[in-house]
């Protein structure tokens, strides 16, 4: 039971990953840019195969994605591009 928890890890992280689709897609239809319509959705893209890639070597790296998702969306946005 405990073990089963355990390997939970990679599937909350890509569950994370979904979310933060769900803030780059919306920055591509609220703020309509080159940068936001077609930058954003690669980078999550990026991030997305990475984790696809990590999820069976490296479960405990593919938890920090999502988190490293958001920050890169907020510093992108904040950072006015």
């Amino acid at each position: 039971m405990a073990g089963d928890r355990a390997d939970a890890g990679p599937f909350v992280a890509m569950g994370g990953l979904v979310v933060a689709a769900f803030l780059y897609g919306y920055s591509a239809i609220a703020l309509p840019s080159w940068m936001h319509s077609l930058v954003l959705p690669l980078v999550w893209l990026a991030l997305f195969g990475l984790a696809c890639a990590w999820f069976s070597r490296r479960p405990r790296a593919v938890i920090a994605l999502p988190a490293l998702a958001i920050v890169i969306w907020f510093a992108l946005l904040l950072g006015g591009l």
